[in-house]
Protein backbone atom coordinates (compact mmCIF):
# COMPACT_ATOMS: atom_id res chain seq x y z
CA UNK A 1 0.00 0.00 0.00
CA UNK A 2 1.61 3.69 -0.20
CA UNK A 3 0.74 6.22 1.43
CA UNK A 4 -2.38 9.10 -0.04
CA UNK A 5 -2.28 11.77 2.68
CA UNK A 6 1.65 11.20 4.69
CA UNK A 7 4.19 12.93 3.72
CA UNK A 8 7.86 13.47 5.00
CA UNK A 9 6.32 14.78 7.90
CA UNK A 10 3.22 13.81 8.50
CA UNK A 11 -0.21 15.84 6.87
CA UNK A 12 0.09 19.05 5.31
CA UNK A 13 -1.37 21.26 3.08
CA UNK A 14 -3.01 24.56 2.10
CA UNK A 15 -6.42 25.11 4.85
CA UNK A 16 -9.37 24.55 3.25
CA UNK A 17 -8.54 22.21 0.35
CA UNK A 18 -8.47 18.57 1.38
CA UNK A 19 -7.13 17.20 3.21
CA UNK A 20 -6.67 20.07 5.22
CA UNK A 21 -10.62 20.99 6.05
CA UNK A 22 -12.63 19.58 9.11
CA UNK A 23 -14.26 16.62 7.74
CA UNK A 24 -10.84 14.82 6.73
CA UNK A 25 -9.36 15.82 10.37
CA UNK A 26 -12.76 14.17 12.29
CA UNK A 27 -11.95 11.19 10.25
CA UNK A 28 -8.03 11.23 10.90
CA UNK A 29 -8.51 11.36 14.43
CA UNK A 30 -11.44 8.53 14.28
CA UNK A 31 -8.75 6.69 12.58
CA UNK A 32 -6.07 7.02 14.54
CA UNK A 33 -7.99 6.93 17.63
CA UNK A 34 -9.06 3.40 16.52
CA UNK A 35 -5.64 2.37 15.74
CA UNK A 36 -4.42 3.36 18.94
CA UNK A 37 -7.55 0.72 20.32
CA UNK A 38 -6.05 -1.71 19.22
CA UNK A 39 -2.52 -1.76 21.63
CA UNK A 40 -5.13 0.32 24.78
CA UNK A 41 -8.50 -0.08 26.02
CA UNK A 42 -8.82 3.35 26.41
CA UNK A 43 -5.75 5.70 25.10
CA UNK A 44 -4.90 9.29 25.75
CA UNK A 45 -3.63 11.59 23.39
CA UNK A 46 -2.16 15.32 23.78
CA UNK A 47 -2.91 17.48 21.37
CA UNK A 48 -0.58 21.07 20.77
CA UNK A 49 -0.67 23.47 18.13
CA UNK A 50 1.26 26.08 16.68
CA UNK A 51 -0.36 29.47 16.85
CA UNK A 52 -2.13 29.55 13.09
CA UNK A 53 -6.17 30.56 13.22
CA UNK A 54 -6.58 27.19 11.61
CA UNK A 55 -5.10 25.50 14.51
CA UNK A 56 -8.96 26.27 16.45
CA UNK A 57 -10.82 24.61 13.73
CA UNK A 58 -8.07 21.34 13.11
CA UNK A 59 -8.13 21.01 16.98
CA UNK A 60 -11.65 20.76 17.51
CA UNK A 61 -12.18 18.38 14.33
CA UNK A 62 -9.32 16.09 15.65
CA UNK A 63 -10.70 16.25 19.50
CA UNK A 64 -14.32 14.80 18.30
CA UNK A 65 -12.60 12.27 15.80
CA UNK A 66 -10.62 10.68 19.09
CA UNK A 67 -13.70 11.05 21.51
CA UNK A 68 -15.97 8.96 18.73
CA UNK A 69 -13.16 6.32 18.58
CA UNK A 70 -12.94 6.20 22.39
CA UNK A 71 -9.96 8.38 23.19
CA UNK A 72 -8.95 10.75 25.70
CA UNK A 73 -7.83 13.90 24.65
CA UNK A 74 -5.48 16.56 26.55
CA UNK A 75 -5.18 19.75 25.29
CA UNK A 76 -2.44 21.60 25.47
CA UNK A 77 -2.67 24.63 23.64
CA UNK A 78 -0.17 26.53 21.44
CA UNK A 79 3.18 24.80 22.28
CA UNK A 80 6.44 23.53 20.28
CA UNK A 81 6.65 20.87 18.65
CA UNK A 82 9.34 19.44 20.60
CA UNK A 83 7.05 20.44 23.74
CA UNK A 84 4.42 18.13 22.49
CA UNK A 85 7.25 15.34 22.18
CA UNK A 86 8.37 15.90 25.88
CA UNK A 87 5.27 15.99 27.55
CA UNK A 88 4.03 12.92 25.70
CA UNK A 89 6.61 10.98 27.03
CA UNK A 90 6.95 12.64 30.60
CA UNK A 91 2.99 12.50 31.42
CA UNK A 92 2.83 8.32 29.68
CA UNK A 93 0.34 9.02 27.13
CA UNK A 94 0.06 6.60 24.09
CA UNK A 95 0.23 9.66 21.29
CA UNK A 96 1.27 12.91 20.82
CA UNK A 97 -0.50 15.46 18.14
CA UNK A 98 1.25 18.30 16.84
CA UNK A 99 -0.98 21.01 14.59
CA UNK A 100 1.25 22.74 12.79
CA UNK A 101 3.25 23.55 9.18
CA UNK A 102 6.15 24.46 10.47
CA UNK A 103 8.01 27.45 8.43
CA UNK A 104 4.88 27.58 5.66
CA UNK A 105 3.09 30.83 6.06
CA UNK A 106 -0.21 31.14 7.76
CA UNK A 107 -2.72 29.32 4.92
CA UNK A 108 -0.90 26.31 5.36
CA UNK A 109 -1.50 23.43 8.46
CA UNK A 110 -0.95 20.36 9.30
CA UNK A 111 -1.04 17.63 11.40
CA UNK A 112 2.06 15.49 12.90
CA UNK A 113 2.16 12.91 15.09
CA UNK A 114 4.74 11.31 18.19
CA UNK A 115 4.79 7.74 19.85
CA UNK A 116 4.52 7.38 23.47
CA UNK A 117 8.32 7.55 23.64
CA UNK A 118 8.07 11.25 21.95
CA UNK A 119 9.70 9.46 18.67
CA UNK A 120 8.54 10.59 15.17
CA UNK A 121 6.68 7.11 14.23
CA UNK A 122 7.69 4.67 11.74
CA UNK A 123 6.24 4.07 7.92
CA UNK A 124 4.18 0.44 9.15
CA UNK A 125 1.95 2.83 11.44
CA UNK A 126 1.14 5.81 9.24
CA UNK A 127 0.06 3.00 6.50
CA UNK A 128 -2.38 1.43 9.31
CA UNK A 129 -3.73 5.05 9.77
CA UNK A 130 -4.26 5.03 6.45
CA UNK A 131 -5.96 1.77 5.90
CA UNK A 132 -7.93 2.86 8.37
CA UNK A 133 -9.56 6.00 6.73
CA UNK A 134 -10.80 3.82 3.93
CA UNK A 135 -13.13 1.37 6.26
CA UNK A 136 -16.51 2.65 7.87
CA UNK A 137 -16.17 4.60 10.90
CA UNK A 138 -17.17 2.53 13.97
CA UNK A 139 -18.68 5.48 16.11
CA UNK A 140 -18.42 5.10 20.03
CA UNK A 141 -21.55 4.66 22.22
CA UNK A 142 -22.28 7.29 24.90
CA UNK A 143 -20.94 5.43 27.29
CA UNK A 144 -17.93 5.12 26.00
CA UNK A 145 -16.77 8.24 24.28
CA UNK A 146 -13.67 10.13 25.09
CA UNK A 147 -13.71 12.60 27.29
CA UNK A 148 -11.34 16.07 26.62
CA UNK A 149 -9.73 18.25 29.09
CA UNK A 150 -6.99 21.62 29.53
CA UNK A 151 -3.88 20.60 30.35
CA UNK A 152 -2.31 23.08 32.95
CA UNK A 153 0.89 25.03 32.61
CA UNK A 154 2.05 22.83 30.27
CA UNK A 155 4.06 25.97 28.76
CA UNK A 156 5.70 25.99 32.53
CA UNK A 157 5.73 22.51 32.25
CA UNK A 158 8.28 22.64 29.02
CA UNK A 159 10.01 25.47 29.93
CA UNK A 160 11.84 23.42 33.04
CA UNK A 161 12.30 20.66 30.64
CA UNK A 162 14.30 22.81 28.32
CA UNK A 163 16.19 23.86 31.26
CA UNK A 164 17.18 20.77 32.80
CA UNK A 165 19.05 19.85 29.37
CA UNK A 166 21.39 21.93 30.42
CA UNK A 167 23.82 22.07 33.78
CA UNK A 168 22.33 23.65 37.04
CA UNK A 169 25.48 25.75 37.47
CA UNK A 170 24.93 27.28 33.89
CA UNK A 171 24.07 31.08 34.35
CA UNK A 172 23.07 33.34 31.20
CA UNK A 173 23.98 36.40 33.53
CA UNK A 174 25.62 39.13 32.06
CA UNK A 175 24.67 37.76 28.67
CA UNK A 176 21.98 39.98 26.25
CA UNK A 177 20.38 37.73 24.00
CA UNK A 178 17.14 38.74 21.49
CA UNK A 179 14.71 36.07 20.67
CA UNK A 180 12.58 35.42 17.97
CA UNK A 181 10.27 33.32 17.79
CA UNK A 182 8.36 33.61 14.50
CA UNK A 183 4.80 34.62 16.03
CA UNK A 184 4.74 31.19 16.43
CA UNK A 185 4.36 28.19 18.81
CA UNK A 186 7.02 29.77 20.82
CA UNK A 187 6.13 32.97 21.59
CA UNK A 188 5.42 32.55 25.01
CA UNK A 189 7.80 29.96 26.39
CA UNK A 190 11.46 31.10 24.33
CA UNK A 191 11.88 34.51 26.14
CA UNK A 192 11.11 32.72 29.64
CA UNK A 193 13.96 30.11 28.93
CA UNK A 194 16.88 32.46 28.62
CA UNK A 195 15.35 35.29 30.91
CA UNK A 196 15.32 32.24 33.60
CA UNK A 197 18.79 31.09 32.91
CA UNK A 198 20.04 34.70 33.67
CA UNK A 199 20.07 36.85 30.36
CA UNK A 200 18.77 39.75 29.71
CA UNK A 201 16.09 38.71 26.97
CA UNK A 202 14.66 40.90 23.87
CA UNK A 203 11.76 39.70 22.68
CA UNK A 204 10.50 39.95 18.46
CA UNK A 205 8.43 38.02 17.02
CA UNK A 206 6.47 37.29 19.99
CA UNK A 207 2.76 38.99 19.16
CA UNK A 208 0.91 36.22 17.21
CA UNK A 209 -2.28 37.28 16.03
CA UNK A 210 -3.06 33.85 13.92
CA UNK A 211 -2.13 35.21 10.65
CA UNK A 212 1.24 36.44 10.79
CA UNK A 213 3.51 33.50 11.64
CA UNK A 214 6.72 33.41 10.18
CA UNK A 215 5.86 36.45 8.19
CA UNK A 216 8.34 39.00 8.54
CA UNK A 217 10.77 37.07 11.38
CA UNK A 218 12.34 33.56 13.04
CA UNK A 219 14.59 31.29 11.51
CA UNK A 220 13.32 31.78 7.53
CA UNK A 221 13.41 35.44 7.85
CA UNK A 222 16.84 36.66 10.06
CA UNK A 223 17.07 39.82 8.68
CA UNK A 224 14.41 41.03 11.61
CA UNK A 225 16.78 39.00 13.63
CA UNK A 226 20.03 40.45 12.34
CA UNK A 227 18.22 44.44 12.86
CA UNK A 228 17.73 43.73 16.01
CA UNK A 229 20.83 42.00 17.23
CA UNK A 230 22.21 45.33 15.85
CA UNK A 231 19.62 47.83 17.46
CA UNK A 232 19.88 46.39 21.01
CA UNK A 233 23.61 45.86 20.79
CA UNK A 234 22.97 42.32 22.02
CA UNK A 235 25.59 39.79 22.38
CA UNK A 236 23.52 37.12 20.37
CA UNK A 237 19.75 36.23 18.82
CA UNK A 238 18.21 33.13 18.17
CA UNK A 239 15.86 32.75 15.85
CA UNK A 240 13.18 30.17 16.51
CA UNK A 241 10.73 28.53 12.98
CA UNK A 242 6.77 28.77 13.71
CA UNK A 243 6.51 25.28 15.76
CA UNK A 244 10.27 25.93 17.06
CA UNK A 245 12.18 22.73 16.10
CA UNK A 246 14.77 24.29 14.42
CA UNK A 247 16.68 27.61 14.76
CA UNK A 248 19.38 30.01 13.36
CA UNK A 249 21.86 32.27 15.50
CA UNK A 250 23.46 35.74 14.92
CA UNK A 251 26.15 37.53 16.95
CA UNK A 252 26.87 40.77 17.92
CA UNK A 253 28.99 41.03 14.54
CA UNK A 254 25.99 40.44 12.67
CA UNK A 255 26.74 36.82 11.59
CA UNK A 256 24.58 34.21 10.86
CA UNK A 257 25.25 30.84 11.39
CA UNK A 258 23.60 27.75 9.89
CA UNK A 259 22.90 24.43 11.25
CA UNK A 260 25.82 23.16 9.57
CA UNK A 261 27.94 25.62 11.92
CA UNK A 262 25.96 24.85 14.58
CA UNK A 263 26.12 20.99 14.99
CA UNK A 264 30.06 21.34 14.33
CA UNK A 265 29.95 23.49 17.27
CA UNK A 266 27.87 20.49 19.44
CA UNK A 267 30.20 18.53 18.76
CA UNK A 268 33.21 19.98 19.38
CA UNK A 269 32.06 21.29 22.77
CA UNK A 270 31.15 17.35 23.61
CA UNK A 271 34.93 16.69 22.65
CA UNK A 272 35.81 19.40 24.95
CA UNK A 273 33.84 17.51 27.78
CA UNK A 274 35.67 14.32 27.22
CA UNK A 275 32.84 12.95 26.29
CA UNK A 276 33.26 10.87 22.89
CA UNK A 277 31.59 11.04 19.58
CA UNK A 278 31.33 8.17 17.35
CA UNK A 279 29.99 10.20 14.63
CA UNK A 280 27.43 12.93 13.41
CA UNK A 281 24.86 12.71 10.74
CA UNK A 282 23.80 15.10 8.49
CA UNK A 283 22.22 15.17 5.32
CA UNK A 284 23.25 15.12 1.44
CA UNK A 285 23.38 19.07 1.82
CA UNK A 286 25.60 19.46 4.61
CA UNK A 287 28.85 21.47 3.79
CA UNK A 288 31.68 19.74 2.60
CA UNK A 289 33.81 22.03 5.25
CA UNK A 290 32.13 20.86 8.32
CA UNK A 291 32.13 16.90 6.92
CA UNK A 292 36.73 18.43 6.69
CA UNK A 293 36.63 20.08 9.93
CA UNK A 294 35.11 16.87 11.81
CA UNK A 295 37.17 14.51 10.27
CA UNK A 296 40.10 17.20 11.69
CA UNK A 297 38.91 16.04 15.01
CA UNK A 298 38.59 12.54 14.32
CA UNK A 299 34.84 12.03 13.68
CA UNK A 300 33.18 10.78 10.83
CA UNK A 301 30.31 12.38 9.25
CA UNK A 302 27.64 10.42 7.41
CA UNK A 303 24.95 11.90 4.52
CA UNK A 304 21.36 11.37 5.18
CA UNK A 305 18.97 12.10 2.85
CA UNK A 306 17.51 15.25 3.37
CA UNK A 307 14.77 15.34 5.87
CA UNK A 308 15.09 15.09 10.11
CA UNK A 309 12.85 12.02 9.49
CA UNK A 310 15.98 10.49 7.63
CA UNK A 311 18.96 11.76 9.64
CA UNK A 312 16.99 10.71 13.12
CA UNK A 313 16.78 7.13 11.49
CA UNK A 314 20.58 7.45 10.58
CA UNK A 315 21.25 8.48 13.46
CA UNK A 316 18.66 5.52 15.48
CA UNK A 317 20.31 2.73 13.36
CA UNK A 318 24.25 3.56 14.34
CA UNK A 319 23.23 4.61 18.05
CA UNK A 320 24.77 7.99 17.71
CA UNK A 321 23.75 11.27 19.30
CA UNK A 322 24.62 14.05 17.43
CA UNK A 323 22.91 14.62 13.70
CA UNK A 324 20.76 17.67 11.81
CA UNK A 325 20.51 19.89 8.71
CA UNK A 326 21.66 23.10 7.53
CA UNK A 327 18.69 24.37 7.77
CA UNK A 328 18.86 24.47 11.38
CA UNK A 329 17.18 21.43 12.49
CA UNK A 330 19.42 19.78 15.23
CA UNK A 331 18.95 16.55 17.22
CA UNK A 332 20.70 15.73 20.06
CA UNK A 333 19.47 12.34 21.35
CA UNK A 334 20.97 12.87 24.92
CA UNK A 335 19.13 15.84 25.26
CA UNK A 336 15.75 15.32 23.79
CA UNK A 337 14.13 12.72 21.57
CA UNK A 338 13.38 14.80 18.60
CA UNK A 339 14.89 18.16 16.87
CA UNK A 340 14.21 21.59 19.49
CA UNK A 341 15.13 24.57 18.93
CA UNK A 342 15.20 25.92 22.17
CA UNK A 343 17.63 23.00 23.46
CA UNK A 344 19.87 23.30 20.76
CA UNK A 345 20.39 27.05 21.12
CA UNK A 346 20.92 26.38 24.69
CA UNK A 347 23.76 23.53 23.91
CA UNK A 348 25.51 26.25 21.51
CA UNK A 349 25.19 28.91 24.30
CA UNK A 350 26.77 26.38 27.42
CA UNK A 351 29.31 25.65 24.50
CA UNK A 352 30.04 29.36 24.57
CA UNK A 353 29.99 30.00 28.35
CA UNK A 354 32.16 26.91 28.96
CA UNK A 355 34.90 27.52 26.81
CA UNK A 356 35.26 31.40 27.41
CA UNK A 357 35.08 31.82 23.23
CA UNK A 358 32.64 33.30 20.88
CA UNK A 359 30.81 31.67 18.32
CA UNK A 360 32.92 33.00 16.12
CA UNK A 361 36.33 31.82 17.30
CA UNK A 362 35.18 28.28 18.22
CA UNK A 363 34.64 27.71 14.17
CA UNK A 364 37.73 29.71 13.81
CA UNK A 365 38.93 28.06 10.62
CA UNK A 366 35.90 26.92 9.56
CA UNK A 367 35.33 28.39 6.08
CA UNK A 368 31.68 27.14 4.63
CA UNK A 369 32.48 26.62 0.97
CA UNK A 370 29.78 28.40 -1.36
CA UNK A 371 26.83 26.25 -2.50
CA UNK A 372 25.33 27.14 -6.11
CA UNK A 373 21.91 25.53 -6.70
CA UNK A 374 20.36 25.39 -10.52
CA UNK A 375 16.73 23.60 -10.71
CA UNK A 376 16.58 22.32 -13.90
CA UNK A 377 12.62 21.72 -14.89
CA UNK A 378 12.95 18.06 -16.52
CA UNK A 379 10.62 17.18 -19.55
CA UNK A 380 7.19 14.61 -19.03
CA UNK A 381 8.74 11.24 -19.32
CA UNK A 382 12.42 12.50 -19.02
CA UNK A 383 14.64 10.26 -17.07
CA UNK A 384 17.48 12.32 -15.93
CA UNK A 385 19.66 8.92 -15.27
CA UNK A 386 19.95 7.48 -18.24
CA UNK A 387 21.02 11.48 -19.54
CA UNK A 388 24.85 10.60 -21.17
CA UNK A 389 25.96 14.33 -21.37
CA UNK A 390 24.69 15.07 -17.88
CA UNK A 391 26.66 11.65 -16.70
CA UNK A 392 29.62 13.10 -18.79
CA UNK A 393 29.54 16.66 -17.38
CA UNK A 394 29.76 15.18 -13.78
CA UNK A 395 32.48 13.29 -14.28
CA UNK A 396 34.37 16.01 -15.90
CA UNK A 397 33.52 18.58 -13.12
CA UNK A 398 34.35 16.74 -10.36
CA UNK A 399 37.67 15.81 -12.04
CA UNK A 400 37.88 19.82 -11.93
CA UNK A 401 36.87 20.30 -8.66
CA UNK A 402 38.81 17.49 -6.93
CA UNK A 403 39.20 17.64 -3.40
CA UNK A 404 38.10 21.41 -3.29
CA UNK A 405 34.37 20.59 -3.88
CA UNK A 406 31.62 17.98 -4.55
CA UNK A 407 28.64 17.68 -6.85
CA UNK A 408 25.13 16.77 -5.97
CA UNK A 409 22.25 15.98 -8.16
CA UNK A 410 19.00 14.93 -7.05
CA UNK A 411 15.28 15.10 -8.28
CA UNK A 412 13.31 17.52 -6.14
CA UNK A 413 10.31 14.97 -4.40
CA UNK A 414 7.49 17.21 -5.05
CA UNK A 415 7.50 19.11 -8.48
CA UNK A 416 9.75 17.38 -11.61
CA UNK A 417 12.52 19.19 -11.17
CA UNK A 418 16.12 18.25 -11.14
CA UNK A 419 18.58 19.89 -8.42
CA UNK A 420 22.02 20.24 -9.46
CA UNK A 421 24.24 21.56 -6.73
CA UNK A 422 28.31 22.18 -6.99
CA UNK A 423 30.15 23.00 -3.57
CA UNK A 424 33.24 24.90 -4.51
CA UNK A 425 35.84 26.57 -2.43
CA UNK A 426 36.49 28.68 -5.50
CA UNK A 427 32.84 30.50 -5.50
CA UNK A 428 33.26 31.13 -9.45
CA UNK A 429 34.37 28.14 -10.47
CA UNK A 430 31.53 26.15 -8.49
CA UNK A 431 28.94 28.87 -10.43
CA UNK A 432 30.32 27.67 -14.04
CA UNK A 433 30.35 24.28 -13.31
CA UNK A 434 26.70 24.06 -11.91
CA UNK A 435 26.10 25.72 -15.32
CA UNK A 436 27.56 22.85 -17.32
CA UNK A 437 26.12 20.85 -15.98
CA UNK A 438 22.52 22.30 -15.79
CA UNK A 439 23.01 22.57 -19.35
CA UNK A 440 23.56 18.79 -19.97
CA UNK A 441 20.51 18.41 -17.80
CA UNK A 442 18.48 20.26 -19.74
CA UNK A 443 19.36 18.94 -22.89
CA UNK A 444 17.30 15.36 -22.14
Amino acid sequence: MTRQYFGTDGIRGTVGQAPITPDFMLRLGHAVGQVLRRGAERPTVLIGKDTRISGYMIESSLEAGFASAGVDVLLSGPLPTPGVAYLTRALRLDLGVVISASHNPYADNGVKFFSARGEKLPDDWELDVEAELTKTPRWADSASLGKARRLDDAGGRYIEFCKSTVPHQLSLKGMKIVVDAAHGAAYHVAPDVFHELGAAVVKIGCSPDGLNINAGFGATAPQALLRAVAEHRADYGIALDGDADRLQIVDAQGRLYNGDELLYVMAIDRIAQQRPVAGVVGTLMTNIAIEQALAGRGIELVRAKVGDRYVLEEMTARGWQLGGESSGHLLALDRHTTGDGIVSALQILQAVRRSGATLAALLDGVALYPQTMINVRLRDGSDWTRNAALSDARRSVERELGSAGRVLIRASGTEPVLRVMVEARDAELGRRCAQRMAEAAASA
